[in-house]
């Protein structure tokens, strides 16, 4: 779906897209596969467990090529691409060599795989983690050689943050490898093979493949709306809608190397001698791109997404971009989303270098005046450990108001970019009244609520943060905290969040940050009025609603 400034409404008319009475329509960017059949082939390098378990279907045509994909669900819950460990013991780096560009790992690590075919190293990295496509591997004795395609490779061993830990306080950096046929070993997982154009899955018990809803991703976009500063987008309103199943495909093209939040390097590397205009002791250059989103806008004002829900998401769920203010999402569901659950605002250009403030001449692409009110985000950032539920970026005068934040494996609420106490165009922004709980399920130097960069008049009030996770393979089991400023943020008050310890980091920050009355003592009226307003719990017990049995798609 594709709207454009002819499309806008008025303050008087606005665009209603809706739901009909006792109708749940599903934007779906799915299709279903079927012709489920045992396998009964001794397929090369399944494992013998799997052997006679394994269902098979051949993968659709679409465009005249066998349709690529990298998620599957199954009755509307996500299967598990064949990975290995298939839990938390994950194996760490042995050495990581930068010059040479290779990684030596365990031989018991990759187990019976000799031959790199589709695999990819899945490497936790501080607070992300990457996706780097293996070239090779070479076992010597109890070792293995491990070298990467490019472009990840070269990002990866040159950019300087984050950067894997060998022997460090809590052991190396820990990885998993993912996408081969011989790591299906057990119910719930599945495997792409790329040489037949066939998807293997070993079902869950009490799961029926000849009955099984299944569907694979295709669109990676569902809806589209883009104005510009002259010509905008208004008064749009999306009420009661379900967007589901989308996909994205860079990982399996060009890999993925985060600098945070999920924007991904596009180049990065450490200066000789350190230093630049804005920031006497940077060493750190990057520029990065932006991970698209279910749902994206640019150039619009006055829209609003009110109670839809957002599903089964392969990269972000909802994202406002650019050049858009007054803007509401209000009562909306976030719900099983590989990125970001919201991504609001600026997070530098492609062209940008991404530590320099941002401040535009025409104040109008500053994403401004936005509400985000009593949503529900949970089990946002799935497979991009380093994303968040709510990623705002250089954002002014936003209000991030009774949500609630859960099952999250780095941090909850994110506002500000750039690391620097330079002006820029942030100021006056609100988070206040959330929920955030069990956050950091896999990584650390992280925090319930964070910030970067200078944005005076900024508050942060009236917040609920507890049940941090903890992951064996973090690579620093003390460094996380309720509330975190981080590097530049200036102009901040943090004031009566309630968290059950005063455990809280203001990293190199810049002037005018206020603490005051945070921790286990305030009030317990405001710990209880913290999340969802009572108009809007009915989220929490709400079942998810399924696409059609039909798995529809969305018209191009």
């Amino acid at each position: 779906m594709f709207l454009r400034p002819e499309d806008a409404g008025t303050v008087t008319s606005p665009t209603l897209i809706e739901a009909a009475p006792n109708e749940q329509p599903v934007l779906s960017g799915g299709v279903t596969l079927t012709g489920w059949r045992k396998d009964g082939s001794n397929r090369l390098g399944l494992p013998a467990a799997a052997q006679g378990q394994v269902w098979v279907a051949d993968v659709p045509m679409v465009g005249g090529r066998a349709l690529a994909f990298r998620q599957l669900w199954v009755n509307g819950r996500k299967a598990v691409r064949a990975r290995t460990p298939n839990d938390d013991n994950l194996p760490r780096l042995l050495t990581w060599d930068v010059d040479k560009q290779e990684a030596w790992i365990t031989a018991t690590a990759v187990g019976t795989l000799r031959q790199a075919g589709q695999l990819e190293m899945v490497l936790h990295q501080m607070w992300a983690v990457n996706v780097l496509r293996v070239k090779t591997l070479t076992v010597q004795g109890a070792k293995v050689r491990v070298t990467f395609h490019e472009p990840e490779s070269k990002v990866q061993f040159e950019h300087p943050w984050p950067r894997p830990i060998i022997n460090g306080k809590n052991g190396s950096s820990a990885f998993y490898l993912t996408n081969a046929v011989e790591l299906l070993d057990q119910p719930g997982e599945w495997h792409y093979d790329g040489q037949r154009g066939q998807v293997l899955y070993w079902p869950r018990p009490g799961e029926t493949m000849s009955s099984a809803h299944v569907v694979a991703p295709v669109l990676e976009t569902l809806v589209q709306v883009s104005g510009s500063l002259d010509q905008p987008v208004a008064y749009v309103q999306f009420k009661g809608l379900t967007f589901a199943y989308t996909t994205w495909l860079r990982p399996s093209e060009q890999g993925h190397v985060p600098l945070q939040a999920g924007m991904y390097l596009l180049d990065g590397y450490s200066l000789q001698q350190p230093g630049t205009p804005d920031k006497a002791g940077l060493e750190n250059q990057a520029w990065i791109g932006r991970p698209p989103a279910g749902v994206e806008l640019a150039g619009v004002h006055h829209t609003r997404f009110e109670r839809c829900q957002f599903l089964h998401m392969a990269s972000a769920a909802l994202d406002y971009q650019s050049s858009t203010h007054n803007d509401a999402v209000v009562g909306c569901t976030f719900r099983d989303v590989a990125g970001n659950g919201i991504q609001l605002g600026k997070f530098s250009d492609e062209g940008t270098e991404t530590h320099l403030p941002y401040n535009p001449k025409d104040e109008r692409e500053i994403c401004t005046n936005e509400l985000l009110e009593n949503n529900l985000l949970t089990d946002c950032a799935n497979e991009d450990w380093g994303c968040v539920g709510i990623a705002a970026g250089f954002v002014r005068n936003t209000t991030i108001r009774h949500n609630e934040v859960s099952q999250v494996p780095y941090t909850g609420i994110s506002v500000g970019w750039g690391w620097t106490k330079t002006a820029n165009c942030m100021r006056d922004n609100r988070v206040t009244a959330n929920y955030i709980h069990h956050y950091a399920q896999h990584t650390y130097d992280v925090a319930g609520i964070y910030t970067l960069s200078a944005q005076p008049g900024t508050t942060i009030t009236e917040n609920r943060v507890e049940e941090i996770g903890q992951a064996p393979y973090v690579h620093d089991p003390d460094h996380w905290f309720y509330l975190y400023l981080d590097e530049g943020s200036a102009g901040i008050t943090v004031q009566d969040n309630w968290c059950p310890a005063e455990k809280f980091l203001a990293n190199a920050n810049g002037p005018g940050n206020v603490w005051k009355n945070n921790g286990p003592m305030v009030a317990n009226a405001i710990k209880q009025a913290a999340g969802l307003e009572p108009a809007y719990r009915d989220l929490l017990a709400e079942q998810i609603k399924k696409p059609a049995a039909n798995g529809a798609q969305v018209k191009q």
